[in-house]
This record gives structure tokens, C-alpha cells and sequence, in this order.
């Protein structure tokens, strides 16, 4: 599908008009790219150019063009990573079995697990029309009302997401939903093990609070594992088109998507301007409250112990952080906005041992 996208830094909107990119730009070399999409997807290309989406802090996606066709590649980041994050395939998988439900995703194309072609697994997919909002500048010219019913349909969806029977959409073996939580306390500890380039004594501090915290997990299904605003596209009409960035998707407790949704609902007074996104503080925009009437409406879960999901939500998020900041100061990003990532650990540190003392 061609079509337009916003690119997810600026706001401004790309046409399907793209540059042409070097044959060896970071991570993509079209010329050993060009061959496998003739004989996996397109057979009549001749060339292509792709043109870099600013603003994933982790994998690379690019707008891969024939100049007829366009989609979506996606491909782990350059340098450092966890052995068990990146997954290319995994991503792939969730979003071919959620083709068809109630949960819009982008139609996958083609996944090459040959590391010879470009570094790393990869995949295409469809590229979907629509617009993932960042910023509350991009949304307070929509109106309020507008706003409101894009973060209604943010909520609503999630909903859906965790009404889904794994087994019937083909993921009974996505993932091991018993001891999740648990394992999500140790693996972001690990996380800050293996990325930590300073002094954060908070870290196992929060990590021994969690530990003692665990409550009864909510009934397994689908986690998406980073939902937020500006990982859903929306339409025209203010809908969702499409869910994308599914990298930490598996089975799971789904109220640590909640709780992830409601963190990033908090960021912009927790950590000021080194938020990612201050779209939240738009006029219309859900308060916390309303986001949790939206979704009980759609999900009988027991939402009695969301401080704990929040400060794990907290734990997760300044662990991912810290492994950007590490990227960052390693010189393996690639992309703008790395430079203030650090600044936001601290601070969701210190969230999350409030929340545990609330």
C-alpha cells in the first residue's frame, strides 16, 4: 500500500515520494536488499530507495519503495542489544495471527531470517495510512472532542487486545504466561545489569520492593509490551488503523500493558521536558481515571493492585531508557532525540518506589 505517513519526530507528513537512499545507509543495503524482494515479494523490481522513520529508539523501520509499491521494513538496532530482545520474528508472528480481529495491525508481507543480507533478521509489511501522535501540539489543533476520541479509541483497543483467546488466533506458544510477572521484576533487572553506565542505587532498591510485591497475576493473554499512543496509527476518522511495534509482544498479565499506558499517561509531569511524548497533557485527553472506566468497560480484570503494575511499568521503562542511554553514549543509535534519554531513569525510579508506598 503507498500511501502517506507522519514521520514520528517532526509531525511532518511524508509523501510516497521518497529519497533515494545510499546503497549502504545504516542498516539497510539496498543492493543485497533488491534481489531478495524480487525473489520473495516483488519480481518485477529493478531498484529501490528506502528513507529512514525518525524517532523508534530501538529497532530500525524504514519505507522501503519501488516506486509503484511501498512498505515497511523492520530490522533490529545496530550494535548492542539483548540476546532475547529484537526478535524479528516474533513480531512478525504476533501480527499475521491478530490479521482479521478486532485489533487493526499492518498486513506482513515477508520475513528473512538470512543475517547475510543485511546484519540482521527482517521483515516487511504493509504500510498503513494513518498517524501515530507524539506531541500535544499535534493534537490540541484537532479540538478536544477530537482528542477524546482518539484516547477512547487508544483504550478501547487495548480492551480488545486482552479479550483474545491466544489458542484461537494460533499463539498458545507465544509465550509462558505462568511466573510472567515475576520474570519481568528479574529480567529488567537484568537489563540494567547488562546496559548500566553509572551509579543507580534506586535500581535495586526498586528491584527488591517488586520482588516482595508480586500480586496474583490477572488471567494470561496477549501483551503487546510497549502500548502507547504513538504506537498506534490513527485514521481520517480518528480510529486506529493500525498497532505497530509489537518487538516485546508475548503472553503474559495484560494489566502490565495497563500499567505501561497509564505510566506514559504520567510522564510528562514525571520527568518534564525529557518526556518522549507530552501528548497526554493535550486538552481531552483521558485522564486516568477515564482511562480505567474505558477499559473496564471492556475487560472483567481485577484492576485492585495497579500501583504494582505501575511501578514495574516504572522499573521497565528507565531500564529500557538506560539501555538507549548505553547505546547512545556507545555511539549504536542511529536517529535524533538520544541525547536527553538518561535523564528520564532517575526520575521513574523514584516513581516507582512511591508507588509501592502508596
Amino acid at each position: 500500500m503507498t500511501g502517506l505517513r507522519r514521520n514520528r519526530v517532526s509531525g511532518a507528513v511524508m509523501d510516497e515520494t521518497l529519497a533515494q537512499a545510499p546503497a549502504s545507509s545504516p542498516g539497510l543495503d539496498l543492493e543485497r536488499l533488491t534481489p531478495w524482494i524480487r525473489t520473495h515479494v516483488c519480481p518485477d523490481v529493478t531498484s529501490l530507495s528506502a528513507e529512514l522513520i525518525e524517532g523508534g529508539k530501538s529497532n530500525l523501520t524504514y519505507v522501503v519503495s519501488t516506486g509503484v509499491s511501498s512498505w515497511i521494513l523492520r530490522r533490529p538496532p545496530l550494535g548492542h542489544v539483548l540476546a532475547t530482545a529484537h526478535d524479528m520474528a516474533r513480531e512478525f508472528r504476533v501480527m499475521s495471527a491478530l490479521g482479521g480481529t478486532d485489533v487493526p495491525v499492518p498486513g506482513t508481507t515477508a520475513y528473512c531470517a538470512d543475517t547475510e543480507l543485511l546484519g540482521a533478521p527482517f521483515y516487511l509489511m504493509e504500510l498503513v495510512v494513518g498517524t501515530p501522535y507524539r506531541h500535544a501540539a499535534e493534537l490540541e489543533g484537532l479540538g478536544s472532542q477530537r482528542v477524546c476520541t482518539i484516547s477512547t479509541g487508544l483504550v478501547e483497543t487495548l480492551a480488545a487486545l486482552h479479550r483474545i483467546e491466544p489458542g484461537a488466533v494460533g499463539l498458545e506458544d507465544f509465550g509462558r504466561p505462568e511466573g510472567f510477572v515475576e520474570r519481568q521484576v528479574s529480567r529488567w533487572h537484568q537489563q540494567f545489569q547488562a546496559s548500566m553506565s553509572r551509579e543507580l542505587p534506586a535500581v535495586d532498591r526498586l528491584h527488591e520492593a517488586l520482588a516482595r510485591r508480586v500480586p496474583l497475576v490477572s488471567p494470561a493473554g496477549i501483551v503487546h509490551g510497549d502500548y502507547r499512543l504513538d504506537n498506534v496509527l490513527f485514521g481520517a476518522d480518528d480510529r486506529p488503523t493500525a498497532v505497530i511495534d509489537w518487538e516485546m509482544a508475548t503472553l503474559g498479565d495484560p494489566l502490565t500493558d495497563l500499567a505501561l499506558l497509564l505510566l506514559y499517561r504520567q510522564m510528562p509531569e514525571v520527568v518534564g521536558k525529557a518526556a518522549a511524548s507530552d501528548a497526554s497533557s493535550a486538552e481531552g485527553f483521558l485522564g486516568e481515571d477515564e482511562i480505567l472506566q474505558v477499559y473496564a468497560a471492556g475487560s472483567d480484570r481485577d484492576l485492585s493492585h495497579l500501583d504494582f503494575y505501575v511501578a514495574l511499568a516504572a522499573f521497565k521503562l528507565a531500564g529500557i531508557s538506560e539501555g538507549i542511554h548505553y547505546r547512545h553514549l556507545q555511539g549504536q543509535t542511529v536517529g535524533d532525540g538520544f541525547d536527553t534519554i538518561g535523564e528520564v531513569v532517575a526520575p521513574l525510579l523514584e516513581l516507582g518506589l512511591t508507588k509501592l508506598q502508596e
